[in-house]
C-alpha cells in the first residue's frame, strides 16, 4: 500500500480538494482506494456520501477520533488532515504516510502560516532525513497575478518549488457538490485540468514506491 498525507495547519487552503481529487484519480485507473478523513467536519466523508454509485468505489474511513487499521487489500490511502495540526498530531499521521502534500494559497496570510508549518514539518526526523518527501502544491493561482508571483518567489526562497500550480476554477467546486473529482469527468475542460495533475501523481507514485 502507498499512502499520501495532505496537510497544512492553515484552514481553507484546499486540503480536501487535493485529497478527493487524488482519490478519484487513483480509483479511475482501477486501484483500491481508501480516503481517511481526520477532520471533525468530515468534509471528505461528506463528499463520499454524495458520490454516485456508478463511479469507481472509494472507501471512506473516519479517523477524526482514532486512527484505525486499513484493509489489507487497499492499494492507495489518502489522508485528509485537519487544520490547526499540531506537531504531535502531524508525527502521528506521518507514521501512516509515505509522502506529504502541502497545498498553499497565494496570500500573505497563507504564506506566513505555511512558512511556520513547513519549518515545523522539516524538523520531524523522517522528513529531515529525507525518508519521507514533501510536495508543495501552489493552489488557486491566477496566471500573471501579483499574488501568484509572490507565492512563487516565496516558495523558491524556502527551497520548495511547487510540483504543480493549480488555477482558481469552479471545476473543483462543481465536482465536489456531486461527489465527483475532475478525473470522473470526460469533458474538455476536465481533461485539461487532469493534465495539470499528472506531474503530482507521477511524483507521488515515485516518492512512495
Amino acid at each position: 500500500m502507498r499512502s499520501i498525507l495532505v496537510a497544512n495547519a492553515k484552514g481553507g487552503c484546499g486540503k480536501t480538494t487535493i485529497a478527493t481529487t487524488l482519490a478519484g484519480a487513483f480509483a479511475q485507473v482501477g486501484l483500491r482506494v481508501a480516503l481517511a478523513d481526520v477532520d471533525q467536519q468530515h468534509s471528505s466523508l461528506g463528499w463520499l456520501e454524495r458520490r454516485p454509485a456508478q463511479m469507481p468505489r472509494i472507501e471512506g474511513i473516519d479517523w477524526s477520533k482514532k486512527i484505525d487499521a486499513v484493509r489489507k487489500k487497499t492499494q492507495r490511502l489518502i489522508i485528509d488532515a485537519p487544520a490547526a495540526l499540531t506537531t504531535d498530531d502531524f508525527k502521528l499521521l506521518l507514521k501512516q504516510a509515505d509522502l506529504v502534500i502541502v497545498p498553499i494559497l497565494p496570500s500573505a496570510f497563507d504564506q506566513h502560516a505555511a512558512s511556520a508549518f513547513l519549518k515545523r514539518v522539516e524538523a520531524v526526523k523522517p522528513i529531515r532525513n529525507g525518508k519521507k518527501p514533501i510536495a508543495v502544491v501552489a493552489n488557486r493561482t491566477r496566471i500573471h497575478s501579483r499574488a501568484s508571483r509572490a507565492l512563487a518567489d516565496f516558495l523558491r526562497a524556502l527551497d520548495h518549488e511547487p510540483v504543480i500550480s493549480l488555477p482558481d476554477t469552479v471545476l473543483y467546486t462543481d465536482a465536489a457538490e456531486t461527489g465527483l473529482s475532475i478525473f470522473d469527468r470526460r469533458d474538455g475542460r476536465a481533461k485539461v485540468a487532469q493534465e495539470m495533475w499528472l506531474p503530482l501523481i507521477d511524483y507521488a507514485e515515485r516518492a512512495a514506491a
